[in-house]
């Protein structure tokens, strides 16, 4: 129900059709469309049938949504994703974020001994997650208000992140984007300095913190700062 409302919110705004204009034509009232955008009452199925029409979707859209439509979301971090381009619902969404960064911690406390083969791509896997989750809450913020529950959503999987970044760096086999996040943040330098001191791009300081690739020459720049900064 709540993703079926989120996408209805998001094509109703898309359209550039306000809430009140929907009342005035006798399509639903202010107050059932509020509570079925926040996912929180289910339209009947002539409303529903009528909102398909003015939103533009084919008959039995809203019911698809509220099924899982698209089919192709498997992870329930993905779907916060796909949700938070679209949803006004702030505090739901950082709820969520939350609630996964929280959930995360079993699985950090998990991670075996520094020593062991899986320790950096046990805490690799957590990071790309934690990520994802840092994105969704981003892209909450620029989609909605932004709200105090979303800068503690925010804020937590940050500080998560740095931590579990910062254990990854201890390990003899951390990834370049490890042992520089470390280093930059030992020398409290912000990602615009450590480019400049490296003679890189932003973006390339920003792409190996985040695991993506980034040209050999960059890599080997970065590689002389971390021995300077070392």
């Amino acid at each position: 129900m709540v993703r079926a409302g989120a996408a209805a919110a998001a094509r109703r705004r898309e359209l550039d059709i306000s809430q009140r204009s929907l009342a005035a034509e006798g399509i639903i009232n202010a107050g059932a469309l509020i509570s079925f955008e926040k996912g929180r009452s289910w339209p009947r199925d002539k409303t529903r049938a009528k909102l398909e029409d003015v939103l533009r979707w084919p008959p039995g859209t809203i019911d698809q949504i509220r099924s899982g439509a698209p089919a192709a979301r498997t992870d329930v971090r993905a779907e916060f994703a796909a949700d938070a381009a679209h949803s006004d619902e702030g505090s739901l969404i950082s709820e969520a974020v939350v609630a996964a960064v929280n959930a995360l911690g079993s699985a950090i406390a998990a991670v075996p001994a520094r020593d062991h083969p899986e320790f950096i791509p046990r805490l690799s896997a957590i990071l790309a997650d934690l990520r994802q989750l840092e994105g969704v809450a981003t892209r909450a913020t620029k989609v909605g208000r932004v709200t105090p529950a979303l800068i503690r959503a925010l804020s937590a999987v940050r500080g998560r992140i740095d931590d579990v970044t910062l254990l990854a760096a201890t390990s003899p086999d951390a990834t370049l984007g490890q042992r520089l996040y470390a280093a930059r943040r030992r020398a409290n330098l912000t990602i615009a300095e450590t480019a400049r001191a490296a003679g890189v791009a932003e973006e390339d300081v920003v792409s190996v913190e985040s695991e993506r690739a980034i040209t050999g020459v960059a890599a080997d720049l970065l590689e002389r700062l971390l021995g300077q900064l070392d």
